[in-house]
């Protein structure tokens, strides 16, 4: 299975779904990282050191990681070019999932536009009648899902994932972006976020996601995990 994550700055992936990638990279999956930024309006870190820091945090997931200029940091905007751009990068790597910002408005402003661009384009990348699109073959994604990246409160996630067996992975992951930790506690906010709701299921840590669309089963008995521990 191939799985793209799609982040508008250097370390948005590390910090929302990380521990998902590691996971899956464990289980034999090809893991792709898609950063639409450097991180230019950055308070603390360069362009360049900042692309570094995601360069080492993809190598503790084990993922490819790619970097693409929509404008730059703050920059980003909601538009059919923009949407073309990644519907492009999504037929070159034909993922089965893409994960994307949650769209939610009260968050950085890069943040919601990559969300909808991501749901855009997955949406492009299976039409075939784009000219602009033709030189690529077409590609219909299995699953959109939305991760969140710095929110603490906001709507409740329709999945939960156990990430528990590699919390040690996904810190290593998130320290990679030394210029970042020196001037907010994210570690200790997404830390707090993934045993809050690792508590609810009764596990120590968990990663919540949005559906785009339902889940599909073929029958009520495959759904063998619950979620009600209180």
């Amino acid at each position: 299975m191939n799985i793209l994550a799609i982040g508008p700055h250097p370390d948005d992936v590390e910090f929302g779904c990380a521990p998902l990638l590691i996971q899956e990279v464990k289980n034999g999956n090809r893991v792709k990282i898609l950063v639409l930024t450097k991180g230019e309006a950055s308070s603390s870190g360069t362009p360049e050191e900042r692309v570094q820091e995601a360069r080492d945090a993809a190598a503790v997931i084990g993922a490819e990681v790619e970097f693409l200029d929509l404008g730059g940091d703050c920059h980003i905007r909601h538009t059919p070019e923009s949407g073309f751009v990644i519907a492009r990068e999504i037929r070159r790597f034909q993922p089965n999932i893409v994960l994307a910002p949650h769209l939610d408005e009260n968050q950085h402003p890069d943040h919601v536009a990559a969300g909808r661009i991501a749901r855009d384009a997955a949406r492009l990348a299976r039409y075939g009648g784009l000219a602009n699109l033709k030189d690529l073959p077409v590609h219909p994604i299995d699953q959109l899902f939305f991760y969140n990246i710095t929110q603490t409160l906001g709507p409740r996630p329709d999945i939960l994932i156990d990430v528990s067996r590699v919390e040690t992975e996904w810190e290593a992951a998130i320290r990679c972006h030394k210029s970042q930790m020196k001037t907010k506690g994210y570690l200790e906010l997404v830390q707090a976020r993934a045993r809050c709701l690792g508590a609810s299921l009764g596990v120590s840590a968990a990663i919540g996601l949005w559906v785009n669309d339902p889940i599909r089963v073929n029958s009520l008995s495959d759904l063998t995990l619950s979620s009600r521990n209180f």
